[in-house]
C-alpha cells in the first residue's frame, strides 16, 4: 500500500470481492518513498488494518548500493526491477504467509493465469499497454505467482482512476509517483554525485576511431544510447555508443554506429518453462519504454542467452534487463551484458 491511486483501487477491488484485506507499506528510505501518511489514510478511508515494515537496511544493501556500484562500472541498472525481485516479493511475501494470510496483491498492470495443460503459472501484460508492468516482474518465480494478485491487470488506468473518484478514494487525483523512488526529481547524476561523489573519476570522451574529442567528469554520469549533456559540439548529432569502465573513457558515434544486430544477457529468469534449451523466436524489450523488437533467443556458453535481433536495435544497454515475450506471455529475461566482456 503505497498510498497512490492503484495500490488503493487494488485494496478497494478485493474488498467487493469478498476477501479480508490489510494494508502494508515498506519504509524503503527515508522521506523519499512511499508517502505512509497516505497510505494510512487510505485505509482508514477503506476500513482496513495497515501494518508498516522498515526494510531500509535490506533496501539500502540490497537495492541503493547496487545501483551506485552499477554506475560505477559503467552500467544503468533498473533498481526497481532488483526490488521487486529481492524485497518486494521475497520480504512481502514471506511476511504474509507467516501471518497467516494466503495472498500478497499489488497495484501492479500485470496478470498471472495458471496454464490448463501443465499447471503452470504465466505472467501475462496488462490489458493496457501504456501501463503494462510486466517487464519488472519477469524474474518472479512459480512459488511466488501462485501467491500473488494484481487485481488492475485487466482494467485500464483511466478506469481505475475513475473508479477512485467513484469510491472518493483520498488518492484518486494523486499524481504518478516516479519512477526511481530513491532518487529526487529522478534525476540520478545528482544523487550520484550527493552520495557517491568517490565513483567520479574524469576520463576522455572518444570517437569510434579513437580521436579524442573532449573531457568528462565520470562515466557514471553516462549512459549508452545518451544523446544530451555530451559536452562535446559536433556538426552531426551523436549518441554515446559505448563505455569503457578499464580505460574510463565515454566512445561517442552515430545512430549507425548505436545499432546492435545482437546481444548477450546473463543471470536468465524463466516463467514459461524451468529453463531454455533449444532456441526459440519471441520479441524483446531492451528497457521499459523501449519497443517489442522480434528476436531469436538462444541458450549459449557460460549460462549466457544469445539475442539476434530481426533487424538492428539502437541504444542496447548494458545492465539494463532484457525481457523476452511470446504474444502476451512473459517467458522470461536476464541482464544485458557488454559485448566486449563477453568475448575476451
Amino acid at each position: 500500500m503505497s498510498g497512490g491511486v492503484d495500490s488503493s483501487v487494488a485494496a478497494a477491488l478485493l474488498l467487493q470481492q469478498g476477501m479480508a484485506v490489510e494494508g502494508v507499506t515498506m519504509k524503503l528510505t527515508a522521506g523519499l518513498c512511499c508517502d505512509i501518511g497516505s497510505a494510512q489514510a487510505v485505509c482508514r478511508h477503506l476500513g482496513i488494518p495497515h501494518r508498516m515494515i522498515d526494510a531500509q537496511e535490506l533496501f539500502e544493501r540490497n537495492v541503493v548500493q547496487n545501483f551506485i556500484s552499477e554506475y560505477r562500472s559503467g552500467r544503468t541498472p533498473n533498481p526497481c526491477i532488483r526490488c521487486n525481485d529481492l524485497i518486494k516479493f521475497q520480504l512481502l511475501l514471506s511476511y504474509a504467509r507467516e501471518h497467516g494470510f494466503d495472498a500478497l496483491a499489488t497495484g501492479h498492470y500485470a496478470r498471472v493465469q495458471q496454464e490448463e495443460a501443465s499447471s503452470r503459472f504465466l505472467l501475462k501484460k496488462g490489458i493496457d499497454p501504456g501501463k503494462d508492468q510486466s517487464y519488472f516482474l519477469y524474474r518472479l518465480k512459480q512459488d511466488q505467482l501462485r501467491s500473488v494478485l494484481f487485481p488492475l491487470g485487466a482494467m485500464l488506468k483511466t478506469h481505475v482512476r475513475e473508479l477512485a473518484r467513484k469510491l472518493d478514494l483520498p488518492a484518486a487525483e494523486r499524481p504518478e509517483s516516479q519512477e526511481i523512488c530513491f532518487v529526487p526529481g529522478d534525476d540520478y547524476r545528482s544523487f550520484l554525485k550527493e552520495h557517491a561523489p568517490t565513483l567520479l573519476h574524469p576520463g576522455e570522451t572518444v570517437m569510434t576511431d579513437g580521436t579524442v574529442v573532449g573531457k568528462h567528469d565520470g562515466i557514471a554520469l553516462f549512459t549508452v544510447g545518451q544523446r544530451r549533456k555530451l559536452g562535446v559540439a559536433a556538426g552531426e548529432r551523436l549518441y554515446v555508443v559505448r563505455i569503457e569502465p578499464d580505460t574510463r573513457r565515454v566512445v561517442l558515434g552515430t545512430r549507425d554506429e548505436l545499432q546492435a544486430g545482437e546481444m548477450f544477457v546473463s543471470g536468465p529468469a524463466w516463467t514459461m518453462m524451468d529453463r531454455l534449451t533449444e532456441a526459440i523466436d519471441g520479441t524483446v524489450k531492451i528497457r521499459y519504454r523501449s519497443p517489442f523488437v522480434p528476436a531469436a533467443i538462444q541458450p549459449w556458453d557460460n549460462g549466457l542467452i544469445r539475442v539476434t535481433f530481426k533487424q538492428p536495435v539502437p541504444g542496447v544497454c548494458p545492465g539494463q534487463s532484457a525481457v523476452f515475450y511470446n504474444d502476451e506471455t512473459v517467458i522470461g529475461g536476464g541482464t544485458i551484458e557488454a559485448a566486449p566482456a563477453i568475448h575476451r
